[in-house]
């Protein structure tokens, strides 16, 4: 099948603004992707590009005083399945682990781990390890935290997720992996889109989503303790150790988002 993704954002800056965005569909999904989700403005503006520590796809612009467009559309080919799942997938010890995943074992901005430690071993300890102690984390999560985007916060922690037991998607994922690496499992915080095919309606407003995923058996496996159920149509756009990492805009000067949109559907491969 085919997915059309995209998004039209809206700046008002009071003065020239520079910008660093993290939109782009991940580079795992290049040989998928059928139309490319270029980045266009209004105004038109001077865009480059790079590529950040953990492979994501950056684009720098500097905003200008007034209303900056910024938008993308971009087809994307899906097997249609829904997320992969391995109930045999064990859990490594920490000195058998690949250099590479070390540092998703570590505390981060919003994953502070050493405020959780003592609760994650309480809660976990006594779950066997590997993909069994991963969905017992998320099944906790999600069936302890309330959410609503009325509880968002950008300077929300897992630990203050744990407390307060409201959140948006970013802090179900941030506190599930905060677990996680209490548990001695890597994990490393997602962003990007996911549609609600295989969902019953009614359906909410579309936005870019949040999950993670976990170094289990020798690989990375996908959790979603948001939704907590595997789904269709999972399109990564970037990785990293927290929401910190995979901003959507990283704006440095005075700014209101007045308008933001996502598109996540499915289409007929004929248009």
């Amino acid at each position: 099948m085919q997915l059309r993704v995209g998004y039209r954002l809206t700046y008002e800056c009071p003065q020239p603004t520079p910008m660093i965005l993290t939109l782009s569909i991940h580079y795992t999904r290049a040989s998928d992707i059928v139309i490319p989700d270029l980045i266009t403005t209004d105004p038109r503006l001077p865009l480059s590009a790079y590529r950040d520590q953990f492979g994501n796809w950056c684009t720098r612009l500097t905003a200008p005083p007034g209303r900056t467009r910024i938008a993308a559309t971009g087809v994307v080919r899906d097997t249609g399945e829904p997320d992969e799942v391995a109930p045999g997938a064990m859990q490594h010890r920490v000195e058998d682990l690949p250099e590479e995943v070390l540092v998703f074992l570590l505390g981060s901005r919003y994953c502070d781990t050493d405020h959780l430690s003592a609760a994650a071993w309480r809660l976990f300890e006594r779950t066997p390890p590997g993909w069994a102690r991963v969905q017992a984390i998320c099944d906790y999560v999600h069936n302890h935290i309330t959410f609503g985007y009325e509880h968002a916060s950008a300077s929300k922690t897992a630990s203050q997720v744990f407390q307060d037991g409201r959140g948006v998607c970013r802090d179900f994922a941030h506190l599930a992996v905060a677990f996680c690496r209490c548990m001695n499992i890597p994990a490393r915080y997602c962003a990007g889109y996911l549609s609600d095919i295989g969902i019953p309606p009614p359906y909410g407003v579309m936005d870019f989503a949040g999950w993670f995923e976990a170094y289990l058996g020798g690989r990375w496996y996908t959790f979603d303790p948001r939704n907590n159920m595997p789904r269709i149509g999972r399109v990564l756009i970037a990785r990293g150790r927290d929401a910190g990492d995979v901003a959507i805009s990283n704006t440095f000067g005075p700014n209101t988002l007045v308008n933001f949109e996502v598109d996540c559907e499915e289409i007929s491969e004929t248009l």
